[in-house]
Parts: C-alpha cells; sequence; structure tokens
C-alpha cells in the first residue's frame, strides 16, 4: 500500500458529513420553492439564462457543473487501483451490481412504472424524457458521498477508495455506450455527438483537471491539500443548489399542473436505491467479505453521481425536460434513502458475521 493511498484513505474515512450534506434534503426543497417562485415571477431572465449556448452547451449551467464536479474529483485517488487485489470479491460484486444490474434495472423501473402504471398520471409527451432521465442517474455511480456514507458504517477506506477510483475509471469510457444502448431499447433517440460531448465535457475534462489540481497540491504537502479541500468543500454543493434554481424556475409551470409528478419518479428510484444495496450486500455476505467492505460495495450500488446525472439530462434535453426533473428527483431523495440504508447495514452486522 503507498504511503499517499494511506494518508488519503484516512482523511476520506475521516471526513465528517458536513451541514450542507446532512441536509441536502432541505436545501433542495429549498431551491424547488425559491425556483418555482422566481421562475414565476421573471420568466424572461431565465429565458435569457436559456439562451446562453454555445454548440448546445448552456454556458452557465456548464460553469456551475464544473464547480459541482472538479472539486469531488480532486478527492479521488486513482492510485488506490493498486489496491483493489486487495477485495477481489468486494470489488468483483461492486462492478457486477453497478454496471450489469443497476442500469438495466432501472430501465426495467423505468418502463413499468412510468410508461404503464404511472402513464395515466404523467404528462404524454415527457414519458420517454422521464425514462431517459432514471437511466442517466443509474448509469452514473456515486463518486463522492459514498466516502461518507463508508464513513458511517466504519467501511474499509481503501476499499471505498479503489472502487470509487475504477468505478470512475470505467465511466470515462463505459458512460456514453451504457446510456444510448439503454435509451435505443427504450426506443429513445439521442444523438451520438451530443452525448459525447456531454462525455467529454463533464467526465474527461474534469478529471483531467482535478487530477493536475491534485498532484500540485499533494506537491506542497498534506497540510496544503487539505486546507485546499476544506476551502473547496462547500463549492459543489453550492453550485448544486444554483443549478437546482435555475432547473425548477424551467420546471415551475409543469409541477404547479400536475405537483404529484415528484413523488411518481421517486417509486422507481427509491426502489433501485433499495434494491442495488441490497444485493450487493447480500453477495458480499455469500462471497465471504467481511463486514466493512460489504458495506461501501452496498452503498455506491445504491447511489449515484447526481451532479453528473444532472449535467447530462440538461445538456441532452435541457431544462423544461422531464429528464432533468427525474435527475433532479434522485438528489432530493439521495441524503435520507441512503442514511436509510446506513441504518440497516450497520444495524444487520450481527446477521451478516454470524453467515
Amino acid at each position: 500500500m503507498s504511503a499517499q493511498c494511506e494518508i488519503t484513505a484516512k482523511a476520506a474515512a475521516g471526513a465528517p458529513m458536513s451541514f450542507f450534506e446532512r441536509y441536502l434534503t432541505i436545501w433542495v426543497f429549498l431551491c424547488i420553492v425559491t425556483g418555482i417562485v422566481v421562475g414565476q415571477f421573471a420568466p424572461t431572465l431565465f429565458q435569457a439564462i436559456g439562451r446562453m449556448e454555445v454548440a448546445q452547451v448552456n454556458l452557465p449551467v456548464g460553469l456551475l457543473i464544473w464547480v459541482m464536479i472538479i472539486p469531488m474529483l480532486v478527492k479521488v485517488d486513482f492510485g488506490a487501483l493498486a489496491e483493489m487485489k486487495q477485495h477481489v470479491r468486494g470489488i468483483g460484486v461492486t462492478l457486477f451490481v453497478n454496471w450489469l444490474v443497476k442500469p438495466f434495472s432501472m430501465a426495467f423501473l423505468g418502463w413499468l412504472f412510468i410508461r404503464q402504471l404511472f402513464a395515466p398520471m404523467l404528462p404524454p409527451d415527457q414519458l420517454d424524457s422521464y425514462i431517459a432521465g432514471l437511466i442517466l442517474l443509474a448509469a452514473a455511480p456515486c463518486t463522492a458521498m459514498v466516502f461518507v456514507w463508508s464513513r458511517l458504517t466504519n467501511g474499509h477506506p481503501l476499499f471505498t477508495l479503489s472502487q470509487v477510483a475504477l468505478n470512475d475509471t470505467i465511466m470515462v469510457f463505459a458512460f456514453a455506450p451504457l446510456v444510448a444502448f439503454l435509451l435505443g431499447i427504450s426506443a429513445i433517440t439521442v444523438p451520438w455527438d451530443t452525448l459525447l460531448t456531454s462525455v467529454v465535457l463533464y467526465i474527461v475534462i474534469p478529471v483531467v483537471i482535478a487530477q493536475l489540481w491534485r498532484k500540485a497540491l499533494l506537491a506542497k504537502g498534506q497540510g496544503a491539500f487539505d486546507a485546499a479541500m476544506e476551502k473547496i468543500g462547500p463549492w459543489s454543493i453550492t453550485a448544486l443548489l444554483a443549478t437546482l434554481v435555475l432547473l425548477f424556475a424551467f420546471q415551475g409551470e409543469a409541477i404547479l399542473r400536475q405537483p404529484l409528478i415528484i413523488g411518481l419518479l421517486a417509486v422507481p428510484i427509491l426502489i433501485q436505491v433499495f434494491f442495488n444495496s441490497a444485493l450487493a450486500y447480500w453477495l458480499n455476505r455469500k462471497v465471504g467479505e467481511k463486514h466493512n467492505v460489504a458495506c461501501p460495495s452496498a452503498l455506491i450500488g445504491a447511489s449515484n453521481f447526481f451532479e453528473l446525472a444532472v449535467a447530462a439530462a440538461i445538456s441532452l434535453f435541457g431544462f423544461e425536460s422531464g429528464a432533468a426533473l427525474a435527475t433532479v428527483v434522485g438528489v432530493l431523495i439521495e441524503v435520507p434513502a441512503m442514511l436509510l440504508v446506513v441504518k440497516v447495514v450497520n444495524a444487520s452486522k450481527g446477521w451478516y458475521e454470524a453467515g
């Protein structure tokens, strides 16, 4: 184990859940209300913001997405990939659930709930868009918040680091083909050039910038790195909340017409969270992994890199799309749903180890 990996793992394991993270659901709800209100009172302002585009990329949103994503990616140590051999079975479960179960099960749940069960209660012209948003959410495994969930379950810090680094590496290459494939089998057409542009803008470039920044900070010493992380930590949440205000300023009219939309979209997302976490937790028990490995493996399979999902949905379908709204519902329920999963895996430690 490299000394740098060990230091990064300890920092990740000891990072407390911030005030903004703990009450993220409340902030998202306030952004919904604020966005709807200001959108009704100042529609021309937000229409002007919506027109600030270059090559189908909204410039204000693009900037906010970078501010959201890059500070999170600075925390990721790709050197931790060397530690995967220590927990091959746990990594195998993580990869299986994250890339072979989660996206496909969400595509099925989207079809079942959005196209079948809930279709009469949803705007017919947005059904495909809602499903697309759910798929984008499921195709982006969690990056930053999984460190928080892992800490709350006393998860193995190096395993958590290695699975995050591996997921981010896979996401660079697999996100676009996987999303395109699942949208295709869902009969939703997305231009490949737009999808690839989103991947380059919101995955490749941020990863490169973040890792160069990380290297420069670590060259100054661990103290300089920790100080910078503390300083830029609030940037991600602040940019996310600003993006949500913009999004709901555009979505306000549709939500006021049909306020049950948010609740209906939450149903498949919640089922997805609990199904994937339970599956990963059980599979880790079956293959004989330790509890402190099973917990972060289950938690990364249940949570999402919702910042990327929101960015891709806005780029591909626009502010006013059902896809953008579906990804934001994922943000709304992320914290309470994951805290419930954390509580369950902690309470079931005796059952797990008895197996």
